[in-house]
């Protein structure tokens, strides 16, 4: 296996062909940038005819129209939504495998492959006719490979009613490692990984660690790829995890028998150093650094997007001060208007989901136990009980304010100077070995503690004067974190193109009482993940009957496609 540091050089050290003249006066990062753009461009034009997959257009709708009830029971950022579908397919697929029960002797990729593929389509979440039917074969290879992972690790060998909880978050880990993979292999983001690894280039110049041995070069580079995975496309740790993997094993899409045997035997040593990357002591620090910059990268892609159509023009075009700043405004002015229409939807899809979470709540859980309990649960208290929480996740999205007027001119500076043979270099420092200064900590740490208590208790006297049940206010109360927790991630991708903003007062004062809640959110919501081993469950409930309904109807519409054909 080759170290991180040498795949990082050779990443780093990939060209392609293009028209050096017209690369005059860029940066060399800018270069690589727009030749792997220009490469994939071209490469994607020069695909001839090929055997695309079909399926039911009427199925399809009726497929699509409960995906759309999905999205608002189970809320996932937009760029999660795709995977999120896959990982809810494998984990109905492999439900014997992920119980540890073994119902099904004998898991086939090849009967797993095609039916995943479809239903991603009848979903909405690949086009129809656009996927070739090659790309079957490679998820069926892909899913060879992760089910072997889970034969042949050294925890299938337990006991299944042994180390439920560790078994449950192994398998978890593996199907969403699988479900990235799956996803890049029928969408690729190629322009998305080319603008991380440029950026990920402009930040190893741009950070210094002090002292410089606190910490490696390999763990350095490793912390501004992983936060630059963060800060840029906001993605989440089992992206992040499977990028990692194919660092560490650059052939991962292509394993040996015998890497592939190692990499079984040695999983949980993997899995375990991939975890200690993603909690670095000062992962923090990187992502904060990081997140100055991610506005600059977006609108490169964008303005990248926009020359798509002549790919040879846009050395050219970019190279050109004037024309890059036009299209930086046009590009700015797109984002702007449709980052205003995503957080509205955000803000529907989130406060429907929490209305219906806190519905299913109430008169599963918290009615019953309430009448167990006390006798009683008031029509008043219900009300309060799901309002609460929904009005709650609304207005923490609905203040999100624009960017200030300034912010264009500064986007438009930076981007230059990143284009432009980096004229200006911002150097940023990371102090890797802070003085500890216990009376200042002790004190803010006590402040911090105060603000948490003084927002539970706001939250805790609301429910109580609703006369809502103890039980309930239990539950409503962490339920409230977890929105705070929603809220403020929502509002922080309302500043994916905004630079450098100052803080409000408002603001600050906000803070002070929501992220202390919002750390305990994210707790409960992580802990939710960890034992939430009904979930599995509760999804093959769902999606069986209803997969089954879909086939129906396709069947249905194909054979009375058959008879009209029939008749001429």
């Amino acid at each position: 296996m080759e170290n991180n540091k040498t795949v990082f050089a050779k990443e780093n050290n990939k060209s392609v062909n293009s028209n050096i003249t017209d690369m005059v006066g860029l940066s060399p990062v800018i270069q690589k940038l727009v030749q792997e753009y220009q490469n994939w461009l071209i490469s994607s034009e020069a695909k001839g005819e090929v055997a695309t997959i079909h399926v039911d257009e009427i199925a399809s709708k009726v497929a699509s129209i409960y995906e759309k009830i999905r999205k608002i029971v189970d809320w996932k950022e937009e760029h999660l939504i795709r995977r999120t579908a896959i990982e809810r397919v494998l984990k109905r697929k492999l439900l014997s495998e992920l119980s540890g029960f073994n119902l099904i002797s004998d898991l086939e990729a090849e009967k797993i492959a095609e039916p995943l593929v479809l239903e991603l389509i009848r979903g909405g979440h690949l086009s129809n006719d656009k996927i070739p039917r090659a790309r079957v074969i490679e998820v069926q290879k892909i899913l060879e490979k992760y089910i072997y992972i889970l034969k042949n690790n050294p925890l299938s060998k337990t006991p299944a009613p042994s180390r439920l909880k560790g078994r449950v978050n192994f398998y978890n880990w593996i199907l969403e490692i699988a479900s990235c993979e799956i996803e890049e292999t029928l969408a690729p983001p190629v322009k998305e990984n080319a603008l991380i690894k440029c950026m990920t280039r402009v930040m190893e110049k741009r950070i210094r660690i002090n002292p410089s041995t606190a910490i490696t070069e390999e763990e350095k580079r490793i912390q501004i790829y992983i936060a630059v995975h963060r800060a840029l496309f906001h993605l989440d740790s089992p992206i992040i995890s499977y990028r990692l993997l194919k660092i560490r094993y650059p052939e991962w899409a292509n394993l040996s028998e015998l890497q592939l045997n190692e990499i079984a035997q040695n999983i949980f040593t993997i899995w375990e150093g991939i975890e200690k990357d993603l909690s670095h002591p000062l992962s923090g620090e990187f992502f904060k650094i990081c997140e100055k910059y991610d506005a600059l990268w977006l609108l490169l892609g964008d303005v990248l997007d926009l020359l798509s159509d002549n790919p040879l023009e846009i050395p050219k075009k970019i190279s050109e001060p004037e024309t890059l700043e036009n299209l930086i405004k046009k590009t700015y002015g797109k984002r702007l208007s449709t980052l205003k229409s995503r957080l509205f939807r955000m803000a529907v899809y989130s406060t429907l989901s929490i209305f219906v979470a806190s519905g299913f709540s109430l008169f599963i859980v918290e009615v019953p136990l309430a009448k167990l309990l006390y006798g009683k649960f008031s029509p008043f208290a219900m009300v309060v009980d799901i309002m609460v929480p929904t009005l709650l996740m609304f207005l923490l999205v609905a203040i999100v304010k624009p960017p200030s007027p300034r912010n264009l001119e500064r986007i438009i500076i930076q981007i230059k100077n990143i284009v432009y043979q980096e004229r200006k270099k911002n150097i940023y420092e990371i102090n890797a070995r802070k003085r500890r200064k216990l009376i200042l900590n002790f004190i803010i740490g006590f402040l911090y503690l105060l603000a948490c208590c003084l927002s539970l208790g706001i939250t805790v006297l609301i429910f109580y004067l609703a006369r809502i049940p103890l039980t309930s206010i239990i539950i409503d109360t962490f339920n409230v974190a977890v929105i705070v927790f929603a809220g403020l991630v929502i509002r922080q991708r309302a500043k994916e193109i905004t630079v450098e903003e100052k803080i409000s007062f408002w603001e600050f004062s906000l803070d002070i009482l929501s992220v202390p809640v919002a750390k305990i959110g994210q707790w409960v919501s992580d802990r939710w993940k960890e034992y939430n081993v009904i979930s599995v469950f509760f999804t093959a409930l769902i999606d069986m009957p209803f997969l089954v309904f879909i086939e129906f109807i396709e069947g249905w519409s194909q054979f009375l496609k058959g008879k009209k054909a029939e008749i001429h």
